[in-house]
């Protein structure tokens, strides 16, 4: 992992980028234990805060999970992507529903915004 200063993309935000892409691909298997906090930071000359926001940043996205003493790991991607999606679909469905349109229109707007998102 290299972190460039001269980047747009503030250290953090590399160090996140890095880190999902890596997972994403394979290159950091499920169950991969991540370096501390303190460690990852030492080997990258960061602070520690810039790389527990990363952390954290991941956390939230489901990449990476903490086990207290057992360290970092790397998600199951899967069932977080799951669980985000179906998330997602809840809260269109019930903002559909608020503003009125029916089932149709909905189902409609969403294969639409699919084709967009896929190139379909």
């Amino acid at each position: 992992m290299k972190i460039r200063i001269d980047d747009g993309a503030p250290p953090y935000e590399q160090v996140r980028a890095q880190i999902s892409e890596q997972a994403r691909s394979g290159a950091l298997p499920v169950g991969y234990r991540l370096p501390t906090v303190r460690g990852l930071a030492e080997t990258l000359g960061l602070a520690a805060n810039t790389v527990a926001k990363a952390y954290r940043a991941l956390e939230a996205d489901g990449v990476i999970e903490t086990r207290g003493r057992n360290g970092t790991l790397i998600a199951a991607a899967g069932a977080a992507a799951e669980r985000e999606l179906a998330s997602a679909a809840q809260d269109f469905a019930a903002r559909a529903r608020r503003l009125g349109g029916s089932e149709e229109a909905a189902l409609a707007a969403v294969r639409d915004a699919l084709r967009a998102a896929y190139g379909a």
